[in-house]
């Protein structure tokens, strides 16, 4: 278990871990190495937002310090599948488009919209965090649940966001050989069952609020049309596609647990 979870961090994020071939096969046949990968990335993605800073701030560091940790190879995925989906012609063109190297528009636009996504989320979670806030003795200072909320929010939206990939892993077929098919070869639908168990506590970290459990189910939901679009358009699944599932789910959770924060 420990190497696949080596793996999984090799594999989604740029920390110095898991990058040899023994830990990327123990990874690949443990779908549950997703989830808990997903809450320590949360927690590191969330320190920014966490921090006494002004807002605007918390929100640039926001998405640096994200992709400085987790890599763009992901985001990668998603500009492809922006190229694909604007792309005119069938599978076969789509596909071949995803493997151009040349940046086209719907690249562009996709990765913008990702982006400027992140930044909105940043600034309205980090908004949430007093910067002025201080202990004195055992007197919890203002902003500490806050800070917790905050962190219960980004660590349920990338929990969701990895079950997604888990999703798609075990109930996903591949469309060519590749990354996406050495992770697709041996899973089964019955695989996502115990990472979906193990994604459940992240619902309960903003408790008694939902928002943690709206962000973790709206990650889950925020990679179906992702899932559909590629099954009938690309037929089946790609490692760029489960790279932009990612991207997506991370964006619709985050986004749909600032919403529920603010308004329960």
């Amino acid at each position: 278990m420990w190497r696949a979870v080596a793996g999984a961090l090799g594999f989604l994020t740029r920390l110095p871990v898991g990058n040899d071939s023994d830990s990327w096969h123990a990874f690949r046949t443990t779908p549950v190495a997703f989830p808990l990968v997903g809450y320590a990335v949360g927690i590191l993605v969330a320190v920014p937002l966490a921090l006494p800073l002004p807002a605007p701030v918390a929100a640039f560091l926001f998405p640096v310090w994200l992709y400085l940790l987790t890599g763009i190879t992901h985001a990668d995925g998603l500009a492809d599948l922006g190229d694909a989906m604007v792309a005119h012609g069938d599978t076969d063109r789509r596909l071949s488009v995803m493997r151009d190297t040349t940046v086209g528009v719907g690249a562009v636009l996709l990765i913008v919209l990702a982006v400027a996504g992140l930044v909105l989320a940043g600034l309205a979670l980090a908004g949430e965090v007093p910067t002025d806030s201080v202990v004195i003795g055992n007197t919890t200072f203002e902003g500490f649940w806050s800070a917790i909320a905050v962190l219960g929010i980004v660590v349920a939206a990338e929990v969701g966001a990895k079950l997604a990939m888990v999703v798609l892993v075990c109930a996903g077929t591949a469309t060519h050989d590749g990354m996406a098919a050495e992770l697709l070869g041996e899973a089964t639908h019955r695989d996502a069952l115990l990472p979906a168990l193990l994604a459940l506590p992240a619902a309960a970290l903003t408790w008694p609020n939902p928002a943690a459990a709206v962000a973790l189910g709206a990650a889950l939901l925020g990679a179906v049309p992702v899932w559909l679009w590629s099954r009938r358009t690309l037929g089946g699944i790609s490692g760029d596609v489960i790279g932009a599932s990612n991207e997506i789910a991370r964006l619709v959770g985050l986004h749909a647990g600032v919403i529920v924060w603010t308004l329960w």
